[in-house]
């Protein structure tokens, strides 16, 4: 379990002091997928950072299964960095050594055995899918696969928690979505905590099972990915699940509509017409006054603003129905609520 407690971290600058986390508390159970999304500037490198104390905060502690990493002694805490490694939006991988030696770097590193080394590294090449580039250099691959060597070498020491600061960031939604996949099948397979640190909502929704949102240095909203995004609290929170402005583009037909909101959260909803569909079994015509969906993958992700007539049957027939496909958060807000 990672436990962060009241963690602040001030930078000074030419223009003054800076501080970049605000109080920040966070509990991340063993084997999660933890996503920690926030705009520019929000404060999100520097928490991952503080993490594994390449920064170290002004105040606050980092603990990892009750040790409480930044009283480590510099010896003692690289040898618990084994355990929490990470990777980069630019992948940072050696140029002058091939895909085998990028993995073994880390091995040679802790002084394990050459043979030894180059077992584990064929292990991890096989598991990222990539056993055929052991001897290709960086310069010969896709950033999906730069990325995917990235990941074996982080996962060269057996850690328990691995870091990913925007580690997707640079890549087309495509190989976006197959690196998120690899991340998923390494945390089924081998249990491993990940924290994904980014501004893309669909990599928190694609992935992530708990989600906290840092706005201004600050945890503004922090729970279930679900829960979070389908009745988002905090300023932050809105903006970042209605990126658009949701009130901006209502459409209102009648004066007695009332307003259903729908957020898709990975329901296999792609290509199903779940709205007309509820029409035809239900007798329920809903208006679309808003939207903004995407797919990924089959999944269907985003939300919709209904607008409902016919009073409280038609209300409450309309969430029901809507309610019984997985991954759909259905609630009644009012246009002021929005």
């Amino acid at each position: 379990m990672i436990e962060i407690t009241n963690l602040t971290k001030t930078f000074t600058t030419a223009d003054g002091s800076v501080e970049a986390l605000k109080n920040v508390s966070l509990r991340i159970e063993d084997g999660d997928i933890y996503g920690i999304i926030g705009m520019s500037g929000a404060g999100k490198s520097t928490l991952v950072r503080c993490i594994n104390m390449l920064e170290r905060p002004n105040s606050g502690s980092v603990c990892i299964d009750g040790c409480d990493i930044g009283s480590l002694t510099k010896k003692q805490l690289r040898h618990e960095r084994r355990k929490i490694t990470m990777i980069f939006q630019g992948f940072n991988l050696l140029m002058q050594r091939n895909c085998l030696g990028n993995i073994c770097f880390p091995l040679e590193l802790e002084g394990i055995k050459r043979a030894d080394a180059r077992k584990r590294a064929y292990e991890l090449l096989e598991l990222v899918g990539l056993s055929e580039k052991a001897k290709a250099y960086p310069a010969q691959l896709s950033g999906g696969q730069q990325q995917r060597i990235a990941i074996a070498r982080a996962l060269a020491t057996n850690p328990k928690v691995l870091l990913c600061d925007e580690a997707t960031s640079a890549l087309d939604p495509t190989t976006t979505h197959s690196v998120l996949e690899l991340i998923g099948d390494i945390n089924r397979k081998l249990g491993i905590t990940v924290i994904i640190i980014t501004h893309q909502m669909s990599v928190v929704e694609s992935i992530c099972k708990h989600v906290a949102i840092l706005d201004e240095g600050e945890v503004v909203e922090s729970g279930e990915v679900g829960e979070v995004f389908a009745h988002p609290q905090s300023a932050a929170a809105r903006r970042l699940v209605f990126p658009e402005g949701e009130g901006a583009a209502v459409v209102v037909n009648s004066s007695d509509e009332r307003f259903i909101r729908v957020v898709f959260n990975g329901a296999n909803a792609t290509g199903t017409p779940l709205i007309a569909r509820m029409a035809v079994e239900e007798g329920i015509e809903a208006s679309i006054a808003y939207a903004s969906t995407k797919s990924i993958g089959e999944k269907a992700y985003g939300s919709m603003l209904l607008g409902i007539t016919g009073g409280d049957d038609k209300v409450r027939g309309a969430i029901q129905y809507l309610q019984k496909t997985p991954d759909i958060f259905v609630q009644e807000v009012s246009l002021n609520d929005r």
